[in-house]
């Protein structure tokens, strides 16, 4: 994992520490994490395209 990428909260995740996904893009991927767990959990990364795609299915 890339540790210069910059991490942005979901502007649609629970403030009570419920649903909390992390976003950072780069330019081959974005890349997706819980926010809970930052510091070592699962990530996994999709291309520009697929992640343009799901966030206009998801508007």
């Amino acid at each position: 994992m890339n540790d210069t990428l910059q991490w942005f909260k979901s502007s649609h995740s629970d403030a009570s520490g419920g649903n909390c996904v992390e976003v950072a893009a780069c330019d081959h991927a974005v890349h997706l994490r819980d926010s809970k767990q930052h510091d070592g959990g699962p990530t996994f990364a999709v291309e520009p395209a697929a992640w343009s795609a799901f966030v206009a299915w998801q508007s």
